[in-house]
């Protein structure tokens, strides 16, 4: 079965065994491969998979620890035309069942990871698994669903070793990734080979990477921002450091022992680096480390300083997306050091619009990737709308409904993401907020991000979050949620009536409605 109109993800495995062959491309554990080692053990698994009869179409689920192993079974997957299905190993064990009955997979992969939901699963609970398998060559007591297996019997399956090509699943589709919808319950988004690919060539071209990066997996590879860089990874020939999952200490470890150049990182995971390196009397990471992308919410102003404090060689990039478009749509450069110095760079997102991190319209969230086309679709001619987006990135559909690439209508191909903007004379994208986390209050459309945005630039401020709740009169009230920084006071004490040798490093509601009135924000927050 092929589709050579299409790319493959597995084509990364012919410059891995050849221009890396003998090079080191991941480091997990007390295990290191080379290029052509990882190959083999990708290609000995595919064949394990077609002995056993799992072929094109079939839906293999993994919930595990991040690992060189994961790596190999997603490639293998895809190798024989079967689509991967990660799961979140986090979740509860309802939410593994939900997920599991909504894309039938044939076979369930996993590790002591999923151990809090996997002891409560039934043989019974999801139909469809013919086979269990163990990731590690580990067993153990929990295991005991259909045909309990382990990779590397898997691996040795086929004493054949004659050459395979890769196949196609219908529509290309390679990957099932897994977000909540507005019910709560697992939505698989499933993504092709193609924007997979995009998406990859968008983040070489727009962050750097090369085969000589070093890459810490700080994002758990069930997560689609921590798969499409770990794809662009495998693409370039680079080495993947990985960690089980993220904790700092043991990122901090990994970077300075194996002189990490680029990671990915939330806001709280920047946090947690950050809070850690103060700690350290020596940093060997600002040597070595010269890219870092964010993802999963703007940095506020004091984390953009610190990271280019902590990380002086790193160009610092943040970029917006969400799992229905293969990860990132646009992405912003918060700090260049070959350009521009931190005390320039730091004046330029303040002051300026085109740059500018956050602003009362909106957080800027920069430009769109290559072969990602955006417009905003608005109403009775309002500055702001609906941010639509096109083009292979685009997932092929939820599963299990109606494709969102096979519409006849042009207008129905451009997926809505959900948010509300607008883009600026300069291209660049600006986003408010959530349609549907919208608060209508006395007649007023607001946003709850457009609002966080600006509290969180507050120097008293370490976190804010707006909720809207039901007022007679209004309709809705919108109430912001403040966490204060350390040594910072709350009082409920009129401003004017506050002893000015206190004012420093005291904060009230009044005091931030005035912040608010200053950054031009209308006095929507009522508390």
């Amino acid at each position: 079965m092929g589709n050579y109109s299409e790319g493959h993800i597995c084509q990364c495995l012919s410059r891995l065994a050849n221009a890396r062959r003998n090079v080191v491309v991941t480091i997990s554990g007390d295990r290191q491969k080379t290029g052509e080692q990882f190959v083999e053990e990708v290609l000995c698994l595919a064949r394990g998979l077609l002995e056993l009869g799992v072929g094109a179409g079939d839906i293999v689920a993994i919930s595990a620890f991040n690992s060189d192993l994961y790596l190999e079974w997603l490639l293998a997957i895809a190798f024989v035309g079967a689509i991967a299905a990660p799961l979140n190993y986090r979740w509860s064990p309802e939410e593994a069942r939900l997920a599991m009955l909504v894309v039938r997979p044939v076979m369930l992969v996993t590790d002591e990871s999923c151990h809090s939901w996997f002891s409560n699963l039934q043989h019974n609970d999801v139909p469809s698994i013919r086979w269990h398998v163990s990731l590690n060559s580990r067993t153990s007591d929990v295991m005991k669903i259909g045909n309990v297996l382990t990779t590397e019997t898997l691996k040795r399956c086929s004493a054949s070793s004659a050459p395979i090509d890769y196949c196609w699943a219908p529509e290309g589709a390679v990957i099932i990734c897994f977000t909540s919808g507005t019910t709560g319950r697992p939505k698989g988004v499933t993504l092709n080979h193609a924007a997979l690919i995009i998406q990859s060539l968008a983040k070489i071209a727009i962050v750097g990477y090369g085969e000589d990066d070093v890459y810490l997996h700080t994002a758990p590879i069930c997560h689609v921002g921590g798969l499409s860089s770990a794809m662009a990874m495998l693409m370039v020939g680079g080495c993947h450091v990985i960690i089980p999952k993220f904790e700092p200490k043991s990122a901090l470890v990994a970077i300075e022992l194996y002189s990490v150049t680029s990671l990915i990182t939330v806001p709280a995971i920047m946090a947690d680096i950050i809070s850690l390196i103060r700690k350290k009397e020596t940093w060997k990471g600002k040597e070595t480390v010269n890219k870092i992308l964010n993802g999963g919410g703007g940095l506020s102003m004091e984390l953009i300083l610190d990271a280019t404090l902590f990380f002086p060689r790193a160009k610092l990039i943040s970029a917006y997306g969400m799992t229905e478009t293969c990860s990132s749509l646009t992405f912003i450069t918060l700090f260049d050091p070959i350009r521009e110095t931190l005390g320039l760079h730091l004046k330029t997102v303040a002051d300026t619009r085109s740059t500018s991190v956050h602003q009362s319209q909106g957080v800027c969230v920069g430009k769109p990737a290559p072969h990602v086309e955006l417009k905003i679709c608005t109403e009775d001619s309002a500055p702001v709308g609906r941010i639509l987006t096109r083009g292979l990135h685009v997932m092929l559909s939820y599963w299990g409904q109606i494709s969102a690439k096979t519409s006849d209508s042009s207008n129905e191909r451009w997926l809505d993401t959900g948010d509300v903007g607008s883009i600026d004379e300069y291209g660049n994208l600006w986003l408010i907020g959530r349609k549907k986390g919208q608060i209508k209050s006395g007649g007023e459309n607001i946003y709850p991000e457009e609002v966080e945005a600006v509290l969180i630039q507050h120097p008293g401020v370490i976190g804010v979050v707006i909720v809207g709740i039901p007022d007679a009169r209004l309709t809705e009230m919108a109430i912001a949620c403040i966490q204060l920084k350390e040594n910072w006071l709350w009082s409920d004490t009129s401003f004017k009536h506050i002893d000015d040798n206190t004012k420093g490093l005291l904060l009230s509601g009044e005091i931030l409605q005035c912040y608010c009135r200053e950054k031009n924000i209308t006095a929507y927050v009522h508390k």
